[in-house]
C-alpha cells in the first residue's frame, strides 16, 4: 500500500478520457525540420550564440520568452519524487496480477491513428517528416498496442505500459488536464473464456485506488452492445448510433436536458427517440438492475443487448467473488466515446471531496478507464485476423493533481532523494578521508553524499542532512581515523555511536532498512 504521509484531503476529478477539445486551428500540420548535427563539442559555444542570435532577431531584440507551451509544465524535484511514488505503486499492482512491460515509438504513422477515436480524431497531433511520411504523434497507448499485436503477430500476451501521449485539447491544468501527460494501461489479450480478464481489470482499478487513499470511490460499468441494442430499440439509425453514443458519454458533465437538446437539434435524432434513450439512461443498480432489463420486452429481444446483459451477469458474479461489488455501479449513461470499444466498458470516479485546506477542491472526475476492444487489431492484421483484448488505464496525472495540492495544503515536505547517508568531517583537510570512505560506501552500494568543499563546516553539513531528508551522517575526524572506526550521527534524533570502519556499511543498512 502506497503511503503517503499526512495527504489528508482529496479533491474532486475532472473526466478522463478524450472528451475535450478545441477547433483545430488552421495550420494543423506541423513540419519536422531536419537539423544539422551541431558538430564536435567544441562548437556548443558557438551554437549556443547562434541561438542566442536567432531568438532575439526573432524577437525583435528582445529576449525570448521563457515559458513551456500551451497544455505542458516542467516538474521541480518534489513532483518528480511524488510522482515516482505514484507511477511505483501502479507498477507494483501491474506485476502483482503478471503483466510484462513494453514500449512503443512516441511517433506512429497517422494512417494507424486516424479513424480510431471518433470525434476526439481532431484532437490528434499531425507531424511530417523530412521523407514524406504522414506521421502523428500517440494519442493513447490502446491503439499502439493493437498495431505492435498485429505486427509482431502476438495473439497472448499481458502487457503494461507507461509513457506519455499527446492530445490537442483545451488544457485545465490546474485540474490534471495538460496535452502532454502519462498514461499507465494494463491490457490482457488473447482468446479466454468470458469476462474472467474483464473481472481482473476492474479488480486492479479497485485494488489501485485503494492503494493510493483517495478517498471514497465508484466504478462505473456498461457494455457497448447493451448500448447499441438500447439505441436500435429506441428507434435510433444505424448510421447515427456513434455520434449518439459521443452525446450519451457526455452525461458525467453536462445535465440530460443540455444531452437531448443536442441529439434532437444539432445530430436529427427524433424527440421520440431521445426520450426513449432518457427513460435508459438514468439507470443504475446492480444485479437486480440488469436482471430487470432481461426481463426488459424491449431489450430482451435484442441480440446484442441480450449478449451484452447476460454477460454483464456473469461479470458481477465474478466481482462478487472478488468481494468488490459494493464499489461497482452498472450505469446506462456510461458511453466512453471511443469508436474501437465493442463490449464491456467501465470509468472509475471520485466521490467526493475530503480537502479542508482549500477553499476550491482540485476538480478532476474520472481517474481510470477502459474497456474490452476485440476489432481493433484486426484492424491492422493483413487478413483481418482478431485477437480479443482488454484492458484499463489509470489517469495518473489527474491523480497526481490532487496529491499535489494535498501536499501544498499540509506543507509536507517532500523528500526529491534517497541519500541514506552524509559523510563529513569534524575538522580541516579531511577531503582526502571523506572521499575514500565515501567511495567505500558507494562500492557497497550504498546512497551517500559529500559536499563538494574542501573544508566545510560541520554545522553546515548538519544542515544540509536536516533540509533534504538524509537520515544519517557519517563523521570522520582525526580521532576516529586514529581510532580505526566513524561516528555515526542519527539526524532527527542527534545520537551519535562509533561505528568500526569495517562495519559501518551493515550499520547503515540495518539503520535505514527499519520501517
Amino acid at each position: 500500500m502506497l503511503r503517503l504521509g499526512p495527504l489528508a484531503a482529496a479533491g474532486r476529478l475532472l473526466p478522463a478520457g478524450p472528451r475535450f477539445g478545441p477547433p483545430r486551428p488552421s495550420g494543423g500540420r506541423v513540419s519536422l525540420s531536419r537539423s544539422r548535427p551541431p558538430g564536435p563539442v567544441g562548437d556548443r559555444g558557438l551554437l549556443a550564440r547562434q541561438v542566442r542570435a536567432a531568438a532575439g532577431s526573432a524577437g525583435g531584440g528582445r529576449s525570448p520568452v521563457l515559458k513551456t507551451p500551451k497544455g505542458t509544465r516542467d516538474h521541480p524535484p518534489a513532483h518528480a519524487a511524488l510522482r515516482d511514488r505514484l507511477l511505483a505503486a501502479v507498477v507494483t499492482c501491474f506485476k502483482r496480477h503478471g503483466a510484462a512491460a513494453i514500449d512503443t515509438p512516441v511517433l506512429e504513422l497517422r494512417e494507424t491513428l486516424m479513424g480510431k477515436y471518433g470525434e476526439d480524431t481532431k484532437l490528434i497531433y499531425e507531424l511530417q517528416d523530412q521523407g514524406g511520411e504522414l506521421l502523428a504523434l500517440r494519442y493513447d497507448l490502446t491503439v499502439p498496442f493493437a498495431r505492435y499485436l498485429a505486427m509482431n503477430k502476438i495473439t497472448n500476451i499481458k502487457r503494461y505500459h507507461i509513457a506519455k501521449v499527446y492530445r490537442r485539447d483545451n488544457p485545465a491544468m490546474t485540474r490534471g488536464r495538460y496535452r502532454e501527460f502519462y498514461q499507465c494501461d494494463f491490457d490482457i489479450a488473447g482468446q479466454f473464456d468470458p469476462m474472467i480478464p474483464d473481472a481482473e481489470c476492474l479488480k486492479i482499478v479497485h485494488e489501485i485506488l485503494s492503494d493510493l487513499q483517495l478517498g471514497d470511490f465508484l466504478i462505473k460499468v456498461n457494455d457497448r452492445r447493451i448500448l447499441d441494442g438500447m439505441f436500435a430499440v429506441c428507434g435510433v439509425p444505424d448510421s447515427k448510433f456513434r455520434t449518439i453514443c459521443s452525446s450519451v458519454d457526455k452525461l458525467d458533465k453536462i445535465p440530460w436536458e443540455e444531452v437531448r437538446s443536442e441529439m434532437v437539434g444539432e445530430k436529427g435524432l427524433s424527440p421520440e427517440a431521445a426520450d426513449h434513450i432518457g427513460d435508459y439512461v438514468q439507470l443504475h443498480g446492480g444485479l437486480d438492475l440488469i436482471e430487470q432489463l432481461l426481463q426488459d420486452p424491449k431489450l430482451s429481444q435484442n441480440k446484442l443487448a441480450k449478449e451484452g446483459l447476460g454477460d454483464m451477469k456473469l461479470l458481477f458474479e465474478y466481482l462478487t467473488l472478488f468481494g468488490i461489488t459494493g464499489k461497482i455501479s452498472f450505469d446506462l449513461s456510461l458511453a466512453r466515446g471511443l469508436d474501437y470499444y465493442t463490449g464491456v466498458i467501465f470509468e472509475a470516479v471520485l466521490l467526493q471531496p475530503e480537502n479542508d485546506h482549500v477553499e476550491e477542491p482540485v476538480s478532476v472526475g474520472s481517474v481510470a478507464g477502459g474497456g474490452r476492444y476485440d476489432g481493433l487489431v484486426g484492424m491492422f492484421d493483413p487478413k483481418g485476423r482478431k485477437v480479443p483484448c482488454v484492458g484499463v488505464s489509470i489517469g495518473i496525472e489527474r491523480i497526481f493533481s490532487i496529491l499535489e495540492q494535498r501536499v501544498e495544503a499540509s506543507e509536507e515536505k517532500i523528500r526529491t532523494t534517497e541519500t541514506q547517508v552524509l559523510v563529513a568531517s569534524a575538522q580541516k583537510k579531511l577531503l582526502e578521508e571523506r572521499l575514500k570512505l565515501i567511495s567505500e560506501l558507494w562500492n557497497a552500494g550504498i546512497k551517500a553524499e559529500v559536499l563538494y568543499k574542501k573544508n566545510p563546516k560541520l554545522l553546515n553539513q548538519l544542515q544540509y542532512c536536516e533540509d533534504t531528508g538524509i537520515p544519517l551522517v557519517a563523521i570522520v575526524g582525526e580521532q576516529e581515523l586514529k581510532d580505526g572506526v566513524v561516528k555515526l550521527r542519527v539526524v532527527a534524533t542527534r545520537e551519535e555511536v562509533n561505528v568500526r570502519r569495517e562495519s559501518l556499511v551493515e550499520e547503515i543498512r540495518m539503520r535505514t532498512s527499519r520501517p
